[in-house]
């Protein structure tokens, strides 16, 4: 398990997927799938910098945990800014109109659909939201 302790700032989000991406590589990840993860993670990352602290500075620690049997990986995100649980939002009406739509909801929406699983726990005053993603394309 490799993991990262960065500040929750947007401008660190290139540093966060750099870190993602030299993992995947190493595993001979599909471009397909390293993609998928990218923009799951930019969404979370970019949603704790935004919203986990509101005005004050925070920390977000990533870690990434390579599984061999079957090739997988979890990401996992921990903060200890304001408890929410993303999953408990319920799923927007993608039926509607871009106009229709409530505002908010469909990255974490586009997240669920994306991963093989997402899961969210509140333990001792951190958020912890992890990614499951099989890396065979199937």
């Amino acid at each position: 398990m490799k993991e990262l302790i960065i500040e929750a700032l947007t401008d660190n989000l290139p540093t966060v997927l750099s870190f993602l991406d030299e993992e995947l590589t190493a595993v001979n990840c599909p471009k397909r799938i390293q993609m998928q993860l990218d923009i799951a993670v930019e969404e979370i990352f970019v949603n704790i910098a935004h919203y986990a602290y509101k005005t004050a500075k925070g920390i977000a620690t990533v870690r990434i945990e390579l599984i061999e049997d079957p090739p997988s990986v979890d990401i996992t995100f921990i903060d200890n800014g304001i408890p929410y649980d993303p999953l408990a939002r319920e799923d927007p009406d993608i039926t509607l109109s871009a106009e229709q739509r409530q505002i908010g909801g469909l990255g974490i929406f586009m997240v669920k659909k994306s991963m093989d699983d997402v899961k969210y726990d509140y333990i001792d005053g951190h958020n912890i939201l992890t990614l499951k993603k099989g890396l065979v394309i199937r």
